[in-house]
């Protein structure tokens, strides 16, 4: 009889990085993809750890690693034996650090497959993050343990270019005083980092003698690099500098609709707080919508003009009830109001014929939307799918152009519920940097779900008709674009942010103290 033996799985040690989940590497993603158990340290940052629990199945089992190197690796092969995939999520890289290696050297004793997948280590992605450059003779350490450093050769390395070590905050006095004893010059520049690569890292610069006083204040692991490079933080510092970082920005869309315009504000270092201020739920009569996607199979319109992203997915959403798709929209050619709208058509494999190339709106539509001609166009008919509170703007633009057009509610809108208190204080009371309005509902309803923002938050308008209903509410407008686009919105704030900046440097320090120019740059000079 033969006898049959379960698959064994395997172990993969992977390097997290040093925290910002963008440093994860191609091959650390596919480990996780794969993962039916995750050990982690309980160093990984709960953001990247966040971000790893949305990469890996929703069957992944996630365990902190806790006792000793031979405890975490008895884990590891109880799993791997069973059948099942682990992986080892250590922060900076899997070697460096002593404990981890112990953990590969007992799985290595087996016969149980394994793989270590190196990560950016700490110490040497912080330094980049701050903007100092190792340079010359050169030392990066993630350190677990500072009674084993090596003090006599980092001064070495420091003499003859720099070092940067990964430490707990707790452990800065030991260094300064290793550093010290082992002839460091007490006058030789340092930069600390806590937070490193997060949204609220933040940097800095002393001296050998005064780095731990400079860092009190700073909790958990911090990265300290001294050498000549540190001086260069002014120059290459890029992460901190950022136009919008530390502002923290109230976005009032929808977890679905804020995408673009979070990640855009990330990017510029901003940390978005995104607030629903409208649910979006089917119409109350689905007839309408029923006839609308019955005429557009049987030919009834010769364009079909979205408004809206939601707009899209109502659509496609009773296509797919229906069971049809992209194919029965042949002969209907596309419209869209602008380019958000526009990417949520072509991601369901169609190519707009027209989307406005100057101001994106009704308007903006309007004038490039050519009139209803008998001759060129044997189907006068236009389908309308849109918000049961939009505006008649396009509607009767069309018209006048001599288009039919079945103006029809594709959804209906309505207010989201209050969000936690928490938010609502920090609306009124300043807690926010910034807030992005898209468009007039969503001025209302923050206002009507959470109160007014607070006269120091900067207010950045999509558009015109947005400004209006604002300054309705009583809001000053800080921030308008040329061009009516989630982008150019996100753009425009992070030039106000760098304006703002460069008008409070110029300033005098006593002048800058009594300014009253707003925004969290003002707040900070101050």
């Amino acid at each position: 009889m033969t006898r049959t033996r379960k698959p064994a799985g395997h172990i993969a040690f992977v390097g997290a990085g040093p925290g910002d989940p963008g440093l994860l590497t191609r091959r650390a993603y596919d480990a996780l993809l794969d993962a039916d158990h995750v050990v982690f340290d309980q160093a990984v940052p709960a953001v990247l750890l966040n971000e790893v629990r949305m990469v890996a199945h929703e069957s992944t089992e996630f365990s902190p690693a806790e006792g000793d190197p031979g405890d975490v690796a008895k884990v590891l092969l109880t799993e791997a034996k069973a059948g099942r995939n682990a992986v080892r999520l250590v922060a900076g890289d899997p070697f460096g650090h002593e404990a981890v290696v112990k953990e590969v050297q007992a799985i290595a004793r087996t016969n149980v497959h394994f793989a270590v997948v190196p990560g950016v280590g700490t110490a040497s992605g912080v330094s980049t993050y701050s903007g100092v450059p190792l340079t010359g003779v050169r030392s990066s350490v993630d350190v677990d343990d500072v009674t084993t450093l090596d003090f006599d050769g980092l001064a070495a390395a420091v003499r003859h270019g720099s070092a940067a070590l990964a430490v707990d905050a707790g452990e800065l006095a030991t260094v300064r005083d290793g550093l010290l004893a082992a002839g460091v010059d007490g006058t030789l520049p340092v930069a600390v980092t806590g937070d490193g690569t997060s949204e609220t890292q933040y940097t800095t610069i002393s001296t050998v003698d005064s780095f731990v006083a400079a860092a009190l204040g700073f909790s958990g692991r911090v990265v300290v690099i001294v050498g000549n490079g540190v001086h260069q933080v002014d120059k290459l510092g890029w992460w901190e500098r950022r136009p919008l970082y530390g502002w923290r920005v109230l976005v009032p869309r929808t977890k679905e609709q804020a995408g673009v315009m979070s990640a855009r504000l990330r990017a510029y270092g901003a940390i978005p707080c995104e607030v629903p201020t409208i649910a979006v739920e089917p119409p109350r009569t689905p007839a309408q919508m029923e006839r609308a996607i019955k005429g557009l199979v049987d030919g009834r319109y010769a364009w079909a003009i979205f408004t809206s992203a939601n707009a899209v997915r109502a659509v496609w959403e009773k296509f797919a009830e229906h069971g049809l798709d992209a194919r029965h929209f042949g002969g209907v050619k596309i419209a869209c109001i602008g380019e958000a709208t526009a990417d949520a058509v072509r991601a369901f494999g169609i190519q707009p014929e027209l989307v406005p190339s100057g101001d994106q709106s009704s308007e903006g539509l309007l004038a490039e939307f050519a009139p209803y001609d008998e001759i060129f166009d044997p189907v006068g008919r236009i389908l309308l799918p849109r918000a049961d509170i939009a505006t008649e703007t396009l509607a009767a633009g069309l018209t006048e152009r001599g288009w039919e057009v079945d103006d029809v509610t594709a959804y209906r809108t309505v207010r989201a519920a209050p969000p936690p208190e928490e938010i609502r204080n920090a609306i009124k009371s300043g807690g926010f940097d910034a807030v992005l309005f898209t468009s007039s509902s969503t001025v209302r309803n923050l206002v009507g779900i959470a109160g007014k923002p607070h006269q120091r938050t900067v207010v950045s308008v999509i558009g015109p008709k947005t400004a209006e209903t604002a300054v309705e509410f009583g809001l000053r407008v800080d921030v308008q674009p040329e061009h009516a686009s989630v982008p150019d919105l996100v753009e425009a704030l992070a030039s106000y942010a760098v304006e703002l900046r460069e008008r409070l440097a110029a300033m005098p320090a006593k002048q800058r103290r009594g300014s009253k120019v707003q925004g969290p740059t003002a707040l900070r000079f101050r």
